[in-house]
């Protein structure tokens, strides 16, 4: 009997060896990008390293934002992403991404992704999210002559109507399983994406609340329809790596304390008022 429990116990050593080897834990810190030396947290490599590598698409005002004359980054999320590389002791760099290569930039290059992304159920078995910075939803921008004329999802999904979308991002997958009638044209610059509406050369488009406010607040002619009722619910956060829970609890705590301390409100202020 006591020759089987030996038996028994060894054994078990030797599966838990083998499972520990075969099947690594899929909640395991991945490791710091290239060039960053440290230990398998984003939490000690940053610090270490002094640099915090940023994704950022630069084209979706007012949360991140590269003027193409001085180079320079702006944004609600560009303001706070360098106080928290401050509060980390590092610097910001930026890797300039766009929405349909969004992801696989975040995986390859950087240590945190921020301006304007959305929650999905599709970026989340990839990354890890923040904490929420922000709680809104699709709604439509259009020429304010004709608010009351799209003002539903069944009043856009209707032939004739131009729709007009960025390519890649949760945009263009709202407009494809809503507008499935209606004429979708596909835009690659968001920067210039509104200016299409104002020529009169598409009707609308249906984008993140925040978004079709600081439009309509810029650009008279256009205006934001039931913002505050917005056709669908969606939040925004910051991309962190899947599995670097120490890094995630710091940045949530971070984002925690600007959002009550004021500093989220003053990087708020010069777009919104």
């Amino acid at each position: 009997m006591r020759h089987a429990r030996i038996a028994a116990a060894a054994l078990g050593v030797v599966l838990l060896a083998s499972c520990s080897a075969g099947h690594p834990d899929p909640s395991a810190p991945v490791p710091a990008p290239s060039g960053q030396a440290g230990s398998g947290s984003r939490l000690d490599s940053v610090s270490g390293s002094k640099t915090l590598v940023v994704c950022t698409t630069g084209d979706y005002r007012p949360f991140s934002y590269l003027d193409p004359a001085t180079q320079q980054y702006t944004g609600i999320d560009i303001s706070l992403v360098e106080k928290l590389a401050e509060s980390l002791g590092a610097r910001v760099r930026y890797v300039k991404t766009s929405w349909s290569n969004l992801m696989t930039d975040f995986l390859a290059s950087c240590d945190i992704g921020v301006g304007g992304i959305s929650i999905s159920a599709e970026r989340a078995r990839q990354a890890f999210f923040s904490v929420a910075t922000l709680t809104e939803g699709k709604t439509p921008i259009t020429l304010c002559r004709n608010e009351k004329k799209f003002s539903t999802i069944e009043s856009i999904n209707q032939p004739g109507v131009r729709v007009i979308t960025p390519i890649g991002g949760t945009n263009e997958k709202f407009a494809d399983a809503n507008f499935p009638k209606a004429t979708i044209t596909r835009w690659d610059d968001n920067n210039t994406i509104f200016d299409e509406i104002v020529a009169g050369r598409v009707d609308v488009m249906v984008t993140d609340a925040s978004e079709t406010k600081w439009v309509a607040h810029g650009k008279p002619e256009l205006c934001a329809v039931h913002p505050d009722a917005p056709f669908n619910f969606s939040q925004k956060a910051y991309l962190l790596p899947r599995g670097d829970v120490a890094f995630q609890q710091y940045v949530d705590q971070w984002l925690t304390l600007a959002q009550h301390d004021g500093s989220y409100a003053a990087a708020e202020q010069p777009w919104f008022g």
